[in-house]
């Protein structure tokens, strides 16, 4: 028997949803699993906490209908276990598959709130054929259509945002926050310039002045939900659940303070609310997504739980944070960062959550810059030696070089010969400026020191490799 509201009762009470949304106040871009578990939880923690029910989601799917054929026939109810606890959520009151009428849904008086969680490749743009592709964060002059209007990204959620906006300012429904949610540097600001590059002249000035792109920081590690934990969920609800999500207990919601008008509670929920989330953001994205990437490339395990089971792994985790990572963090001013690694590396080792090392590993190109390069960036022009940096960066070389399957926008650039000796592959793989921009392509130390890597991971794999640099100096 399948969830849904009228199979509801019988899961048991103590699981049931905490709030029943009674208005749809806010629009979720890419309702995949991150997004159900965590800020469409905040969101229902917020409606319990102040009994304010307006702020029911309707979740956009960006690609294919897979989650809402999942979700519609439970009465977008679904399960989330985190850790031990299981319970129903019911914040989300509808799903729109790729073709629905999303703009109407933006154009709607009772939406205040946009949240985004599209992936970092969805802050792509399309190229026009033989063009090179632009990135988030390295913004150029875009190809342009008949009607003088830029082409959207690989992912057209953005393109679908901008023709919601046009809907909304014709309609005049009011003001709009905008919620990047997506591992991205400064992800309030580089959404807003996507838009706005989007946005013709008379567009772009009622945006400007009705509609506020808050950065955040986002923190909660959700696989892939496999069919064991299906089945699981079905044992502990009594019912088949075909949504659920698998997380572990840990969350944080660290948002900017910047609102064009009315928005759930979070805060009350946990949420923090900050004038710069700048610091937290480079924190997450450093630590524990440069962990996680560190893992992908280098570990050979299957699950991340797998990978810090390794003594001698664990170890090279630590070097990396501390040595390489932690030194390129400022503005944490009384915030315990020593126990913030700790308790990444207890989240790592988590066997519960049979977080998958080739999902991590996906979109490495798009993932690399923020998690990576730019504090290999930040130790170079300090006079360091990002050794530690250098060495997953060879990993990630090797992987894309001799991977089979390659799931990364930029594939076809990275594929290569695997035959070819270091040095040719680092400096091929240099010269994407996407990836790596003029400066670390040109970047002596920076060039020899993957080199030297990527020559240690050829000749040894990576245990020996680890090793050998564990052996060497700090």
């Amino acid at each position: 028997m399948r969830l849904s509201r009228a199979t509801l009762s019988r899961v048991a009470p103590a699981a049931r949803p905490l709030a029943e949304p009674r208005v749809t106040g806010v629009v979720h871009l890419g309702i995949g699993a991150f997004h159900r578990a965590h800020q469409a939880v905040y969101t229902e923690r917020a409606m319990a906490a102040t009994g304010d029910d307006r702020w029911g989601i309707c979740g956009a799917s960006q690609r294919s209908t897979d989650v809402v054929d999942r979700l519609r026939p439970q009465d977008c109810l679904y399960g989330v276990r985190a850790g031990d606890e299981v319970r129903v959520v019911g914040s989300v009151r509808e799903v729109l598959a790729p073709g629905d009428d999303l703009a109407a849904r933006l154009a709607a008086p009772e939406t205040a709130v946009v949240t985004l969680t599209i992936t970092e490749k969805g802050y792509r743009r399309d190229p026009l054929p033989g063009g090179p592709p632009t990135a988030a964060g390295r913004l150029v002059a875009g190809p342009s259509t008949a009607s003088g209007q830029l082409v959207a990204g690989p992912s057209t959620m953005i393109g679908r945002l901008v023709a919601g906006l046009r809907a909304r300012a014709a309609a005049d429904a009011g003001p709009l926050t905008v919620v990047s949610c997506d591992n991205l540097p400064d992800n309030g600001a580089t959404l807003a310039g996507l838009v706005a590059e989007l946005c013709e002249p008379r567009l772009l000035q009622w945006v400007e002045e009705n509609v506020r792109f808050p950065a955040t920081m986002v923190d909660r590690i959700v696989p892939a939900t496999t069919q064991a934990d299906l089945d699981d969920m079905a044992v502990r609800l009594g019912v088949t659940d075909l949504g659920a999500v698998a997380t572990e207990p840990f969350t944080q919601w660290v948002i900017e303070d910047s609102f064009a008008g009315d928005r759930p509670a979070w805060d009350r929920a946990g949420a923090l609310l900050v004038d710069d989330v700048r610091p937290y953001e480079r924190m997450k994205l450093r630590l524990l997504n440069g962990g996680h990437s560190a893992i992908a490339y280098l570990s050979g395990a299957a699950h991340v739980s797998e990978a810090v089971g390794d003594p001698a792994f664990t170890g090279f985790l630590r070097r990396l944070m501390d040595d390489d990572l932690s030194p390129t963090l400022d503005g944490l001013d009384g915030f315990d960062l020593a126990g913030y690694k700790e308790s990444l590396l207890t989240r790592f080792a988590n066997p519960g959550l049979r977080h998958r090392v080739a999902q991590i590993a996906a979109d490495g190109s798009q993932k690399l810059p923020q998690r990576l390069l730019d504090p290999a960036r930040d130790r170079l022009a300090g006079g360091h030696e990002p050794r530690w940096i250098a060495l997953v960066v060879a990993g990630w070389m090797r992987h894309v070089t001799t991977a089979r399957e390659l799931d990364d926008p930029l594939a076809d650039r990275l594929r290569g010969d695997e035959t070819a000796s270091a040095a040719v592959t680092v400096k091929r793989l240099l010269a994407i400026e996407e990836i790596f921009g003029a400066d670390l392509r040109e970047h002596r130390v920076f060039r020899e020191l993957v080199t030297d890597c990527l020559e240690r991971l050829d000749a040894d794999g990576a245990p020996a490799a680890l090793r050998a640099f564990a052996a060497g100096p700090s």
